[in-house]
């Protein structure tokens, strides 16, 4: 280690602030599911049953789809930028730490993917039994 000032020493290291879009980023999606989840368990609470028909039939309502899609997208998202921020401070190897950022891009949009298609499905189907 030199013997600079500690100005020095850390000249070239990029911004301090780099980290403050992902950090908006994390609260604006928590707070998006904070709003969404509690509609789906209100929403949830006020169906007079929970068998496949009416669950299926509530799905396949427009606006209750789109606000679950729009809720795993959100979700996804949100499970994206916590995971990568535990992967860039827990891992120390670069090879280890891109190729798992890689594997959890992969998760992220695969699952989110997989959720939303199925909603799609319910929605475009209708409550067919």
């Amino acid at each position: 280690m030199g013997s600079g000032t500690g100005l020095g020493r850390v000249r070239g290291l990029g911004s301090a602030r780099s980290g403050v879009h992902h950090w908006w980023r994390q609260r604006l999606t928590a707070a998006g599911n904070l709003l969404l989840v509690t509609w789906l368990v209100v929403s949830l609470f006020r169906l007079p049953g929970y068998d496949h028909s009416i669950v299926t039939g509530w799905i396949a309502e427009p606006l209750v789809a789109l606000a679950l899609i729009v809720m795993l997208a959100n979700l996804f998202w949100h499970l994206r930028l916590g995971l990568q921020v535990v992967i860039e401070d827990y891992v120390h190897g670069e090879a280890s730490k891109i190729g798992l950022i890689v594997l959890l891009n992969f998760y992220a949009i695969g699952g989110a993917a997989i959720a939303i298609f199925s909603v799609a499905r319910i929605a475009f189907a209708g409550s067919v039994g």
